[in-house]
C-alpha cells in the first residue's frame, strides 16, 4: 500500500505504508488517518507525519542508490551494506552542479577527505536528488576521484525516509534534498548536521572533523 508522508517542512511525500511504520518504530512521530471517508477500499491512502532523522536513529538499511563504479558500470548499493560495520560521513546536497554545492560543500570535504579517514572514516559518500549520469558527470568535473562516493537518489526514496526533502518546485527543480552532513556508525546517526533547507552554516567538512 501506497502512503502520503507529511514531514516537518509541510512538504507530502509518497512512501510505502510499511516504511512510515518503520520510521514510527524508530523514533519518529508518525501519526496514520484515513485520506478520506469516500476512498475505495482497495485504494485508501493513508497520511503519516514523519520527523527528520536525528540523532540516535538508524537510516533505512534496504534502500537503494545507484553510481558509476571507476570502470564506469552503474552499480546499485544498499544503505546496509554501505554502513555495516562501518564509520561513514554521508554528505546531503539539494543538487548536482548547484553553486553552493559545486564551490563550497563538496569540494570542503574533497579538501579534507584524507584528514576524515585518518580519523577512522571508512567512506564519504555524497547523496542528491539526481539521477547516477548527473551525478558521475558531476564527479568528473570537481575531481573527486575515489576519494567520494557520489550516489545518486533518483527517486528521492532515501530522502523522503529519513524526512528531509526539500520542496524548490517553485524554482523547477521538483523534490530534493536539504543540505546536511551525517556521521555514521553501523548504520546509526552519530553526527547530524542538518541545514534549514539550501544553506550552508553547519554542514561542513571541519564541523565533521570537531565531531570525530
Amino acid at each position: 500500500m501506497t502512503a502520503f508522508a507529511r514531514c516537518t517542512a509541510g512538504a507530502i511525500a509518497i512512501v510505502p505504508t510499511r516504511r512510515c511504520a518503520a520510521l514510527s518504530r524508530r523514533g519518529h512521530s508518525a501519526k496514520f488517518a484515513l485520506a478520506g471517508p469516500r476512498v475505495a477500499r482497495s485504494a485508501q491512502l493513508r497520511t503519516c507525519s514523519v520527523t527528520a532523522i536525528s540523532v540516535g536513529d538508524k537510516v533505512p538499511g534496504d534502500i537503494k542508490f545507484n553510481y558509476f563504479d571507476a570502470e564506469g558500470n552503474m552499480q546499485a548499493v544498499a544503505v546496509d551494506d554501505l554502513t555495516k560495520g562501518k564509520k561513514v560521513v554521508l554528505i546531503g546536497v539539494p543538487g548536482a552542479f548547484t553553486p553552493t554545492c559545486s564551490l563550497k560543500h563538496l569540494p570542503g570535504f574533497l579538501e579534507k577527505a584524507d584528514e576524515l579517514k585518518s580519523k577512522g572514516v571508512d567512506t564519504i559518500a555524497c547523496v542528491a536528488v539526481n539521477d547516477a549520469f548527473v551525478m558521475d558527470a558531476w564527479s568528473k568535473s570537481v575531481g573527486t576521484d575515489d576519494k567520494i562516493m557520489m550516489l545518486a537518489d533518483g527517486s528521492a526514496d532515501f530522502t523522503k525516509a529519513i524526512g528531509v526533502e526539500l520542496d524548490l518546485s517553485d524554482k523547477g527543480l521538483g523534490i530534493r534534498s536539504r543540505r546536511y552532513a551525517m556521521l555514521l556508525e553501523d548504520g546509526a546517526v552519530k553526527e547530524l548536521n542538518l541545514e534549514e533547507g539550501g544553506a550552508f552554516t553547519v554542514s561542513s567538512a571541519d564541523e565533521i572533523l570537531s565531531a570525530l
